[in-house]
């Protein structure tokens, strides 16, 4: 059946699987065991993450990366087109591995242990000319992660904006903690930035978030930063909005983030106010939570919907 017509969305990124262990009571110590409620094998990555939320959303969504030709590179192709995500731009490689994430979740926070594989060698040379042809938007992320094409997110979104298509970046926190300054040079290419409380205050050295918002809106025309169960904050156009979180039982927080930034550009593309995108963000950010993996209980509008009309009876 035919999604109705909505904005085309292009997510260029990296694709692996997730190794996802949950139900963790106690976080691992190196030389100790410890036993999971449940384990399962999931896609992957922030940028797929996205694509599928926005996709489940009405969105046509164009997926641009690259994988190993190997097991986990067949199931990560498998799941976007299950989907419904254009793999077209997807290129199998038989010299490389396909990434993996091992994420250990409990009920409160996660950790990572990454093999980025395919994911450190995929850059911007690999990004077909004709990638933007069907799109309206571009969304991407895992800037520090993906190496071989960090140095070139800000000429990508400059392609895109010369195009005619907005654009939206998470960067995803930096491991080595400097944020360097390059950095911003994609905040003025970009259209939409989504950041969660510690990046923001990391990225703008600031000590408050309502000041984060207000330095960081200064070069992108919307902000957003995620406050977890605490809700979200925008600012555009010097508007700053917050919208509270959703109270629900968190079973994995695994991909709610980008389950959020779907959330968001959806609304946010199709001419929702500040408000409202924070409501339906939030929303979404919640209902990927209530389920194991990144894009399990992500939901369609039609769930989203009824989510919304349910919390707002209590």
């Amino acid at each position: 059946m035919r999604l109705s017509a909505k904005p085309g969305i292009v997510v260029i990124g990296e694709l692996n699987v997730d190794l996802l262990a949950s139900g963790l009571t106690d976080p691992p110590s190196m030389g100790d065991e410890i036993l999971a409620k449940d384990f399962e094998v999931v896609l992957g990555s922030a940028s797929a993450i996205f694509a599928t939320g926005i996709r489940k959303l009405g969105h046509e969504v164009t997926f641009v990366s690259q994988v190993g030709r190997d097991q986990f590179g067949d199931f990560c192709v498998d799941a976007l087109r299950a989907a419904g995500i254009s793999t077209k731009q997807v290129s199998r490689r038989r010299n490389l591995k396909t990434g993996v994430t091992i994420s250990l979740s409990g009920a409160r926070d996660r950790a990572l242990v990454t093999y980025p594989g395919a994911i450190a060698t995929f850059s911007a040379e690999q990004v077909p000319s004709d990638s933007f042809q069907n799109g309206q938007h571009l969304h991407m992320t895992s800037y520090f992660l993906q190496t071989a094409l960090k140095p070139s997110f800000a000429e990508i979104f400059r392609q895109a904006r010369k195009r005619g298509l907005t654009t939206s970046f998470d960067p995803n926190s930096d491991p080595s903690g400097a944020w360097g300054k390059e950095i911003w040079d994609v905040l003025r290419e970009t259209d939409v930035l989504f950041l969660n409380e510690r990046e923001a205050l990391k990225l703008t050295r600031t000590r408050t978030i309502k000041s984060a918002a207000i330095k960081l809106g200064q070069q992108t025309n919307c902000v957003v930063i995620k406050l977890g169960s605490k809700g979200a904050v925008a600012i555009k156009g010097g508007e700053l909005v917050t919208a509270p979180g959703f109270k629900i039982k968190v079973v994995d927080t695994t991909g709610a983030g980008d389950s959020f930034d779907a959330g968001f550009m959806s609304g946010y593309l199709a001419g929702s106010s500040l408000t409202e995108c924070l409501k339906i963000a939030n929303a979404c950010g919640a209902m990927s939570a209530l389920k194991s993996g990144g894009s399990a209980g992500q939901p369609d509008q039609n769930s989203l919907n009824k989510f919304l009309r349910s919390q707002s009876q209590h």
